[in-house]
């Protein structure tokens, strides 16, 4: 029941993820992490098979900081995502990645971004998009009060209404979420949303 979603303000992108670490009938725990940073202005939010998306975020994660160490810049968020989604394309045909991104940036000349790559490699740049089972409900929210340049009090709002959207519609919905933006001053933390009391304890006050 994975719920991972994503959109594009004015200055900034927004990624939320739950934090549930499931096995069939079980949870494992409620904490876990499903966006990683992958540079000063990147994230990578994941859904999919557990180990196919910690393995593959962690070696794109290696490669975009081999890249910046070898050639002394950075990827931009456009290259990385390609980058990424070329990776897809070729373990396509060997043996495949479960695992479906949404890659979010900010890039000095071009702004915020976010780019949509499935785990059959198929890339597309959204202003809003969502993974798994949430993703029913999230784009159902986000195609209803979605606006462009919204300001981050409005995303986190927005981001808040799908959250209890997928809690309320979802018949096994994720108690715990995670909010991350990335803007002109970094990728960082925003805030947890905690149903369960498994999270950080610095995330209670969500």
């Amino acid at each position: 029941m994975e719920c991972v979603f994503g959109l594009v303000g004015d200055g900034f992108v927004l990624l939320a993820a739950d934090t549930s670490a499931v096995h069939s009938i079980l949870v494992h725990k409620s904490n876990e992490d499903k966006i990683m940073v992958l540079d000063s202005h990147k994230l990578v939010a994941a859904s999919g098979e557990p180990g196919d998306r910690v393995q593959f975020t962690e070696y794109i994660q290696k490669n975009v900081a081999l890249y910046q160490f070898r050639n002394g810049i950075p990827l931009t968020t456009s290259a990385a995502a390609n980058f990424t989604r070329g990776e897809l394309a070729t373990a396509l045909r060997k043996n495949p990645y479960s695992v479906n991104i949404l890659m979010a940036g900010y890039d000095k000349d071009v702004g915020p971004s976010m780019y949509y790559i499935d785990y059959i490699a198929t890339m597309h740049k959204l202003e809003k998009g969502a993974f798994g089972y949430g993703s029913y409900f999230s784009l159902a929210m986000m195609d209803r009060h979605f606006k462009s340049n919204m300001t981050l009090e409005e995303a986190v709002d927005l981001a808040d209404k799908c959250i209890l959207e997928i809690r309320s519609r979802l018949v096994v919905a994720p108690p715990n979420f995670v909010i991350k933006i990335v803007d002109k001053d970094g990728a960082k933390e925003y805030a947890w949303r905690n149903s369960v009391g498994d999270a950080p304890a610095e995330a209670l006050q969500a």
